[in-house]
């Protein structure tokens, strides 16, 4: 009988990566596109997700009736059963059923969900988080990213709106965050948050190598791992100001869930390393139980952008009631970008 393969994919607001997974989930291929530009509709989306599966079965010399599903991470709220994008922040879906045409196109049963969920239900199944059934995963990126696992399983809450954890408010007189909420996790401790911060002190006169690239917005993380690396000073003050609400935030959720591991992903983490884990951990002590704080851990994630690619192979298992084949490792497969 023919080896069969998933297709696993990570659904951006700039890029969609994907990944071709053996019986054995490895990755035997990967391929990276472009998303659809600024003002593209739901149906131009869709055909870059489509064109993605599409590079990916013909580059690797997979046939069609080898395939055995499709899986996917994507920002937003989505209803994981039906398989409709409900809303999503910076792609063009609104109540968007992506489920019925993949099915429709490639025959095959075709799975979708947030991509933070879908980041730490990877980190669960392949990365830091394996051998643990309670596990809280924040992510660090242009935003701030929530997942929940709970006995095992990753909780959604009602209508698949749970562990929006970024929102939680610390100080009701704080700076303004996107949600239109005051004080945020995510408006002290996400790449905005912190780039607000370093854009503030620039303004009152102050120097930073990270001014010019927080003009117009969000830094790139490799400016500030360099930034940090040559210890500028207003940089260090931003992560410092970011860890240390993001030590109260972790603390609230410890003793609201008691989970074995709290789990640092995301952008920032992965061009900071053990750096946001750290000092979460010189400051954890002060903002929670010591009775609950004795029995968790404080880990960062190991599958870097991967995370959300395992995450959706994890998907697939779970619908399947099997489980994964064997941990994350080195690719064997080949990569292309478009």
């Amino acid at each position: 009988m023919a080896e069969k393969y998933n297709i696993c994919l990570d659904i951006g607001g700039t890029k969609v990566l994907g990944a071709v997974f053996d019986s054995k989930d490895n990755i035997v291929y990967r391929y990276k596109k472009k998303s659809a530009e600024n003002g593209a509709s739901s149906q131009n989306v869709e055909e870059v997700i489509v064109s993605v599966v599409e590079e990916l079965l013909k580059s690797s010399g997979i046939k069609k009736s080898q395939l055995n599903a499709i899986s996917a991470g994507a920002p937003g709220v989505i209803d994981q059963e039906k398989g409709i994008i409900l809303f999503t922040p910076n792609l063009p879906f609104r109540n968007y059923d992506i489920k019925t045409p993949m099915e429709k196109k490639f025959g095959v049963p075709f799975y979708i969900g947030n991509d933070v969920n879908v980041g730490v239900l990877g980190e669960f199944k392949y990365g830091a988080a394996r051998g643990y059934k309670h596990v809280v995963g924040f992510f660090v990126g242009t935003g701030m990213g929530g997942g929940l696992i709970l006995n095992g399983s990753l909780y959604t809450g009602n209508q698949f709106k749970a562990a929006e954890y970024g929102h939680m408010i610390l100080d009701p007189e704080g700076p303004m965050c996107g949600c239109g909420q005051r004080g945020c996790l995510e408006a002290f401790s996400s790449k905005k948050g912190i780039s607000d911060y370093i854009r503030q002190q620039v303004s009152r006169g102050r120097e930073s190598e990270m001014g010019e690239h927080v003009q117009n917005g969000v830094f790139r993380s490799k400016y500030l791992k360099k930034a940090l690396a040559n210890k500028d000073q207003v940089t260090m003050e931003a992560i410092d100001r970011a860890c240390h609400y993001l030590a109260v935030g972790t603390g609230n959720l410890i003793n609201t869930f008691s989970p074995e591991v709290v789990i640092y992903g995301g952008g920032v983490v992965e061009a900071t390393g053990d750096l946001i884990r750290d000092k979460v951990l010189a400051e954890i002590d002060k903002y929670c139980m010591p009775s609950i704080r004795t029995t968790v851990e404080l880990k960062s994630a190991s599958l870097g952008d991967d995370s959300n690619i395992y995450g959706s192979l994890a998907m697939i298992h779970d619908a399947e009631g099997t489980e994964p084949k064997t941990k994350k490792k080195k690719d064997a497969g080949k990569s292309k970008k478009a």
